[in-house]
């Protein structure tokens, strides 16, 4: 449908302190005029980055390249352990929590659980306004969190958990057009097709088809980038992170799609799932981890089976990043559908949990690395990329490094999509990429759940280190093989929760081969994010609702702060009126059994 628009809202221009607009969008002459007729400073933009440093946090990744790196320096390792807390702001809304909130001009914007938006004065935490979203649907694919807006041109982006792409106006939270990214409805229970002589009756499970959007749009070039999750369709029972894989369900596929940033007028669209998913039957990972898999059997069902990418899966969980330069726009993409039930998705299943690049401005694809061709065990590649820029043989590579489940850092030249190396594993792994089995099943470690989750990482340029929180949980795949009341064979694969639970926080090297510089391990699975700072500081949730901040080099403990429920979403860092503030949201993520909440936190040093 096309988007709707507020004519009068679209009339309005904003002001121009609210139009942040970039040296790169500019020519130079009116880059110039614009300068010399507002009295405007010239913003200083990073290298490589895109970032802007007005001493805000201006972008979901703190720049383009999803760095997540604060350049200012009041804050540092001689003073963090004085950090006070200076305001707290309540949104009255209780539940899982992820946002990375955007700051701009001194306004803080907020996504909130179930789509909601809050604006509050950056110094203070008093609310401006604040947007409540009305979803289509009642039951969601995948929970009430959200990542993150973008804001740009006087509006703020956001996607919702009802598949629509919303702006409103950066001033009022007034909706300025609204567009629906996905149709599909999201009231639909898979489960309830399953009659009560159905062999999955046993387990209990349910579940729904909605289509929901996580990630934060990205903006860029007049476009605003958003994509889809729930569509690597698993039947979830009521135990903690256990899933259902199911071989006779159906889904569809995963795309990312742009839009005008001023109209909401639908410019491209691209598919993760299509014809010729199948690929070369790959029987090890694309660097050589062995897959064990039945190529023969997979050769001789294609016949069958070959049209299931239209129910293909790959939702698109993670924040995208964007090489400016060469019109990249790189993100990761989910697992096929059905979920861990392979029978019915014979190949390599492309481009499913896969690390993609596409050209911005037609939504070509350039190129894609597949982590786990054919992925039978959940393996996501959801954390959001990082660019990077690195010295080999003599030479300035341009890269991308992406923290996958799997327990490695994946490090790839970004022009062309080769692998340059994998870091040493951040987390224990155990049985990797072993079929499930039946019977008692097989413990893999990492586990469905990662490994690297959503939760981004952070860059220090500097030093050279990416900061990965990441989680500890092994999971026991079974495999079930039954007949359904026609007698026909049935097969569904279910996971169990190990008993071990932990987490770390890992410094890696990527300017030596992705070694291990030093390793925080805590009792509690990571899971939020983690910010870094110029002046050699690391803050990230530790579990047991506190945040604690780091020396980035040694990885020693410098402050730690108890806080009303479960840290677990990224950090920031942002200046207001010559004061740094460090602020995270304090909400908590109910499917890890962390406390709930509904604050943002800001720190700060005392006052004099």
């Amino acid at each position: 449908m096309p988007p709707i628009v507020s004519p009068a809202l679209l009339r309005r221009a904003p002001r121009l302190r609210s139009l942040n607009l970039q040296p790169h969008q500019l020519q130079p002459a009116a880059l110039g005029l614009l300068l010399a007729c507002c009295c405007i400073a010239p913003m200083a933009m990073a290298a490589d980055t895109g970032t802007v440093d007005d001493g805000g946090w201006t972008l979901h990744g703190q720049g383009f390249a999803n760095q997540r790196h604060s350049a200012l320096g009041q804050i540092t390792g001689g003073n963090v352990s004085t950090l006070v807390p200076r305001w707290t702001y309540h949104s009255g809304v209780n539940a899982t929590f992820q946002t990375t909130p955007v700051v701009r001009d001194g306004v803080m914007y907020i996504s909130l659980p179930f789509s909601g938006v809050a604006a509050v004065d950056a110094a203070s935490g008093r609310e401006l306004w604040k947007y409540k979203h009305v979803s289509r649907w009642k039951k969601l694919c995948c929970g009430p969190a959200n990542r993150g807006v973008s804001v740009e041109g006087g509006l703020v982006y956001v996607g919702t958990v009802d598949g629509r792409l919303l702006a409103l106006d950066a001033q009022t939270g007034a909706k300025v057009w609204d567009v629906a990214v996905a149709e599909q409805s999201g009231d639909t229970e898979q489960a309830s097709s399953l009659n009560k002589d159905d062999p999955l009756g046993k387990v209990d499970a349910s579940g729904s088809t909605g289509i929901g959007i996580a990630m934060a749009p990205v903006v860029f070039d007049g476009k605003v980038f958003v994509a889809v999750n729930g569509v690597g369709y698993g039947l979830h029972p009521d135990q903690g992170l256990a899933v259902v894989g199911i071989s006779a369900t159906r889904s569809q596929s995963g795309f990312m799609a742009a839009y005008d940033a001023r109209t909401g007028a639908p410019l491209w669209k691209w598919e993760v799932t299509g014809a010729g998913w199948e690929g070369n039957f790959h029987n090890a990972t694309g660097d050589g981890v062995p897959m064990h898999r039945d190529i023969a059997g997979e050769k001789a069902s294609l016949g069958q089976f070959r049209d299931n990418w239209k129910y293909g899966g790959g939702s698109i969980y993670g924040g995208a990043a964007v090489d400016t330069q060469r019109h990249l726009l790189l993100f990761g993409t989910g697992n096929p559908s059905p979920q861990m039930a392979d029978s019915t998705r014979p190949g390599d299943n492309l481009h499913t949990s896969s690390l993609v690049a596409l050209d911005t401005r037609n939504g070509h694809l350039v190129w894609a690395f597949q982590q786990v061709p054919h992925d039978r065990w959940g393996y996501d590649v959801v954390t959001p990329p990082v660019l990077l820029t690195l010295r080999q043989h003599g030479h300035e590579v341009p890269a991308v490094a992406e923290a996958s489940k799997l327990g490695w850092v994946y490090v790839h030249d970004r022009r062309n999509g080769k692998l340059l190396f994998k870091s040493a594993p951040f987390v224990p792994q155990r049985n990797m990429l072993t079929p499930p089995t039946t019977g008692d099943g097989v413990l893999i470690a990492p586990g469905i759940a990662g490994g690297s989750n959503w939760s981004p990482c952070a860059y220090n340029p500097t030093q050279g280190l990416l900061f990965v929180p990441a989680l500890h949980l092994p999971t026991r795949y079974v495999l079930h093989e039954e007949k359904d009341a026609q007698g026909r064979p049935f097969t569904y694969v279910s996971t169990q929760d190990g008993e071990e639970k932990a987490g770390t926080l890992t410094a890696i090297d990527l300017r030596h081969g992705g070694r291990l510089a030093w390793q925080e391990k805590v009792d509690e699975p990571l899971i939020g994010g983690v910010l870094s700072t110029a002046t050699g500081l690391v803050f990230s949730g530790v579990g047991h609702q506190h945040l604690a901040a780091f020396d980035a080099a040694k990885g020693q403990k410098l402050w730690d702060v108890a806080l009303e429920a479960g840290v677990n979403a990224p950090p920031i860092s942002y200046s207001v009126g010559g004061d740094q503030l460090v602020a995270v949201a304090v909400g908590g993520n109910s499917l890890f059994g962390f406390k709930t909440g509904d604050a943002v936190v800001a720190f700060g040093l005392p006052r004099p």
